[in-house]
């Protein structure tokens, strides 16, 4: 790949398990390069990256925050992700500004739920990955052991960078594998076990080195060092470094460790689309065409929305005007802005890998792009917990949603669904623990406070067999009456049926016209002759059904999948109206549905679950509970499998605390909407009975 100059910067993310220590190590670099002064402390809510009130309230990190020093001549820009599952989505939009992920372990706790999956997202973005193992100074760490579950976990290109010493039982420095002249005594592990491991890792990314390597000349560390950016970027290496973020051993080491092994912009192999649509490299060329995008939202309480832009190719200027791709004129972009945490600074540029915010532009979204560029989407999991929600006061409902309108802005795994069918707002998150802080955000952000409760499943009404029927609308009440007869047949109407063929094939009586409503999978035939419905009439007639399908029969749930032929009536000249004509057809499609064998249809979705291989067996007894079916499984590696299988809606909404039991929190999963089944028939009386229950407490 082409490559320009380094342009002597570093964009990292730091990323892992909650508790791992990443806000911390942040705080203490920033600390330790003097780019803040004091000391500060998630726990006391001093942290410089945790700022929001709800991150000092539970001291831990709930949006993605942004942070730089300098160190050896080079600029970092350092992202803190938050550690928790239920953020992830604040992870994946954060590695879309870094070159490197800097993936923290909690010595003591070893591989967690978390540290698996970020660690396979950086892979999925392409990163440069660096381990960095915390909390060495905890009592009773068997470091052999934690090193061989890191390497059987995520490779054989797992190798220290450095080894921990021990000195009167208590962790007291650090020692480089290639340092051939320092004092070993004490270390955990021998660091000549690794350093051959690690030569040959880093003389992989430079072909004419291997040739002299085979040959039996060997590097110097000199040379190792400066091989080994483009070592981490391939993938061959991933080093681990060792440190106690609470002592402060090993912290100058991880400085030296990051500006030797953090891969530069120009190393990390990008693709964009340009104005045909072609694939061109990205090579961070300062003077090429503009490729950046916007990889976070955040909403400040005082210059309100903030877009984080990443610039991977050309330079943004301030007050440039910016093709967003959509097709709309360009965008000014007006002042940029240095972060530092919750300190704005302008600036007049930004070029390749530096990043930047801008304020005030509602064009801007996570993900949009600027300049002429296009870099992929970012792909975010579907949220998978969902919630009911009601302002308490109804004077508060315009202010709910522009609260909810912010956070949808802000956090990409939040969805908003207003259900036209249950009538509800649904907000939907990652977790419980997600949604509990949403709820803490509106009420202390919007002084909105809400009610929950959980979301009704859209059950949908269909029918199994044919039918047909009539329904005389008349009603006399002095003056000018209401008359309308309608004659219906009524037949089931399979998803996926070709219209045009089914309404050749169906031998309706002289079809003079169909019309199909795809959002009820609805055909409407009429083929009414002789004028004993006049035509002006049929609209009110189709309006009439359709305002019975969406009020429902069985239940008050919407019916789908049915074709409605209209064959035959009577009209009064006087007496006849729309309305008359609207009331007949409705209470002729319910009277004709009753007696079609009608049925419920719920919600089917698709769920790939991943878990540790024991659970899997767990897994699969509880999914037949569930009244799920497993329809496979494969191994993911690295003792995981991935779980395909297919449920009901109504059996999996609170499926993530189950699978948290199960696998002790290593588990995760997706799902999303495949299609509405059949409810059992013992389910259904069951459903039918409670909502006649409601409706008669309502009465």
């Amino acid at each position: 790949m082409e490559t320009t100059l380094d342009p002597g910067i570093r964009d990292i993310v730091l990323c892992g398990h909650g508790s791992a220590g990443k806000t911390s190590l942040i705080d203490r670099l920033l600390e330790k390069t003097h780019e803040v002064e004091g000391h500060h402390s998630v726990d006391d809510g001093t942290s410089v990256c945790d700022f929001e009130p709800e991150e000092k309230e539970h001291h831990y990190s709930i949006e993605a925050s942004l942070a730089h020093f300098n160190h050896q001549g080079l600029r970092f820009n350092c992202i803190d992700a938050p550690g928790y599952p239920d953020f992830i989505g604040q992870t994946i939009s954060a590695m879309r500004g870094a070159d490197t992920a800097v993936i923290v372990i909690d010595a003591h706790t070893g591989i967690a739920v978390n540290t698996r999956r970020v660690f396979h997202e950086a892979e999925k973005a392409g990163l440069g990955r660096v381990i960095v193992i915390n909390k060495l100074d905890t009592e009773n760490i068997d470091f052999p052991d934690l090193m061989e579950s890191i390497r059987t976990q995520f490779g054989s290109a797992c190798i220290p960078w450095n080894i921990p010493i021990s000195k009167n039982q208590e962790f007291h420095s650090v020692v480089n594998v290639l340092d051939d002249g320092a004092d070993t005594s004490g270390a955990m592990i021998d660091p000549l076990i690794y350093k051959e491991a690690l030569v040959e890792a880093v003389i992989e990314a430079d072909e004419d080195w291997m040739e002299r390597y085979f040959e039996g000349e060997v590097p110097t560390s000199a040379e190792v060092t400066q091989m080994l950016p483009q070592a981490v970027a391939d993938g061959n290496l991933i080093p681990v470094i060792c440190c106690s973020i609470k002592t402060g051993v090993g912290t100058e080491e991880l400085l030296d460790a990051l500006a030797q092994c953090a891969v530069p912009p120009q190393m990390v192999h990008r693709t964009a689309k340009n104005g045909q649509g072609e694939d061109v490299v990205l090579n961070a060329d300062p003077d090429g065409p503009l490729a950046a995008q916007v990889f976070q939202t955040r909403i400040d309480p005082f210059v309100q929305k903030l877009s984080y832009i990443r610039v991977y190719n050309g330079t943004l200027r301030k007050d440039d005007i910016i093709d967003l791709g959509n097709g709309r004129k360009g965008v000014k972009i007006g002042q940029l802005l240095e972060v530092q945490a919750n300190q704005l600074n302008p600036v007049n540029e930004a070029k390749p890998g530096d990043i930047v915010a801008v304020a005030k532009i509602d064009e801007l979204h996570t993900g949009t792009n600027e300049g002429e560029m296009r870099l992929p989407e970012i792909e975010f999991p579907e949220p998978m917990v969902g919630l009911a929600i009601r302002p308490k006061s109804r004077n508060d409902e315009t202010k709910l949603s522009v609260a909810l309108h912010k956070l949808v802005e802000e956090d990409p795994t939040i969805r908003i669904d207003h259900d036209e069918q249950t009538h509800e707002i649904v907000l939907r998150g990652m977790s419980d623990l997600h949604l509990n802080l949403i709820r803490e955000r509106i009420a202390r952000r919007d002084h909105v406070e809400i009610e929950t409760h959980d979301p009704k499943i859209p059950y949908r009404e269909t029918i199994l067999t044919e039918s047909s029927g009539t329904y005389r609308h008349r009603k006399q009440s002095g003056g000018r009456g209401q008359f309308g007869e309608v004659q219906i047949r009524l037949f089931p109407l399979p998803r996926d049926t070709d219209i045009s063929e089914y309404a050749t094939k169906a031998n309706f009586h002289t079809m003079k016209k169909f019309h199909y409503h795809e959002d009820f999978n609805f055909l409407f035939v009429n083929s009414v002759v002789g004028g004993v419905i006049p035509g002006n009439f049929m609209p009110a007639i189709e309006k009439g059904l359709i305002e019975r399908m969406q009020k429902g029969v069985l239940a008050g749930h919407q019916i789908q999948d049915i074709c409605v032929e209209v064959h035959y009536g009577k009209h009064h000249p006087v007496d006849s109206s729309e309305t008359a004509f609207r009331i007949a057809a409705s209470m002729a499609l319910k009277q004709v549905f009753e007696k079609a064998e009608p049925c419920l249809l719920e919600p089917m979705v698709k769920m790939e679950i991943v878990a540790p291989e024991d659970s899997v067996g767990d897994i699969y007894s509880d999914m037949s509970t569930r009244r799920g079916q497993v329809q496979g499984s494969e191994s993911e590696g690295r003792g995981m499998q991935v779980i395909k299988a297919e449920a009901p809606l109504a059996e999996v909404t609170n499926y993530a605390q189950t699978l948290s039991s199960i696998t002790g929190g290593q588990g995760a999963f997706t799902m999303k909407f495949s299609h509405y089944g059949s409810v059992p028939s013992g389910l259904q009386q069951e459903i039918l009975a409670n909502a006649s229950m409601k409706e008669e407490a309502i009465a």
